[in-house]
């Protein structure tokens, strides 16, 4: 996802001293790291690989079923190979 995002004042500052620290390389740093210590704060995201994996299955139905496509049960899969 790609996302512009302005920011002035406060933001902007604690944005700065945490690149001019070292503590993140850029200010795209450390805004991802905002966004992990949110999750860590809130446990908003519990298991983050199965919402990953989740996510991802998600993804591939809508994909499926806009092609027209199905999944094939392992039976018929595997009738391939015997």
């Amino acid at each position: 996802m790609r996302t512009t995002l302005q920011f002035e004042g406060v933001p902007e500052v604690i944005l700065d001293k945490a690149v001019e620290l070292g503590l993140a390389r850029s200010k795209t740093d450390a805004i991802r790291m905002g966004i992990f210590a949110l999750n860590k704060e809130y446990n908003l995201i519990k298991d983050i690989e199965l919402e990953m994996v989740g996510r991802k299955i998600e993804k591939e139905k809508r994909e499926m079923k806009a092609k027209g496509q199905k999944y094939i049960g392992l039976d018929e899969a595997m009738s391939k190979y015997r």
